[in-house]
């Protein structure tokens, strides 16, 4: 079982099933002529010289020409898998650079709904970095330390952030307010990430497992998730001033949520 999985997250690499297997059997005995490996790796005589062949022009796999026989070994499956990650963040960073000026983004009213935790930090982060102004959100512990860079490089270039905060992480870029605990349960938002970004696009996404996520320009959805936002901060702001005299005068329901 553990095999099959390893065969599949190698070949997710771009290696063929033979050349997974070759290298997998070079891992636990090496060094090995084409002979052995074929036996170990159970690929064919035929075919195992090709795949050792296309393992050393990958870096893969080292020759080494004795006298009687030619051996073979792996290289680091450290080194192995930093060469394929930073391989890949540059070939992403190329085509980043080559695809963002194809990209028109269009201002439009529909509601666009996707699904996945890493998506819809990716959306965020996506509409923290595009900020000019303002940025209104509501962060989760889990969010706040997933965004946290784009969040202090938001702050750096003088975007103001109006932050609410539903758990006890730490945060001080911008205007911060701690949600009451019941308040938050009530509301259905203790997994709950918004981001509204220069009254211009809006960000809700829920749960942290089964993540669903709409982001929209509407422009009335856009001001309501904004004004939700703008009034939580300043009803935080004003709680934080009132004496133990106002709060008795309140109804208990609204007390306990407040204390809470």
């Amino acid at each position: 079982m553990v095999e099959t999985n390893l065969l599949e997250q190698l070949t997710a690499l771009g290696l063929t099933e033979y050349e997974a297997r070759v290298y997998l059997a070079l891992l636990t005995d090496y060094p090995a002529t084409g002979y052995q490996i074929s036996k170990l790796a159970g690929v064919p005589r035929s075919m195992v010289y090709e795949a050792l062949g296309r393992l050393e022009a990958r870096g893969a796999v080292l020759k080494s020409v004795e006298e009687k026989a030619t051996l073979y070994r792996p290289i680091s499956p450290a080194i192995l898998l930093d060469r394929y990650e930073r391989e890949a963040h540059e070939r992403a960073e190329v085509l980043r650079n080559q695809l963002m000026p194809l990209f028109r983004h269009e201002e439009n009213d529909r509601l666009w709904n996707f699904s996945g935790r890493r998506e819809a930090l990716a959306a965020a982060r996506d509409l923290i970095e595009g900020a000019e102004r303002e940025l209104m959100l509501v962060l989760t512990d889990a969010d706040v330390e997933a965004l946290y860079p784009a969040l202090a490089a938001a702050h750096a270039r003088g975007v103001a952030l109006g932050v609410i905060l539903t758990g006890e992480a730490p945060f001080s870029f911008g205007q911060v307010v701690r949600h009451p605990k019941r308040e938050t349960e009530l509301h259905g938002m203790v997994e709950t990430l918004i981001v509204v970004a220069d009254e211009r696009e809006f960000l809700i996404a829920s749960g942290h497992l089964a993540t669903t996520a709409t982001v929209t320009t509407n422009r009335n959805m856009v001001l309501i998730a904004r004004q939700f936002i703008w009034m939580e901060l300043f009803a935080q702001r004003i709680f934080a001033r009132l004496g133990e005299d106002l709060l008795a005068r309140l109804d208990p329901e609204d007390r306990q949520v407040l204390h809470s």
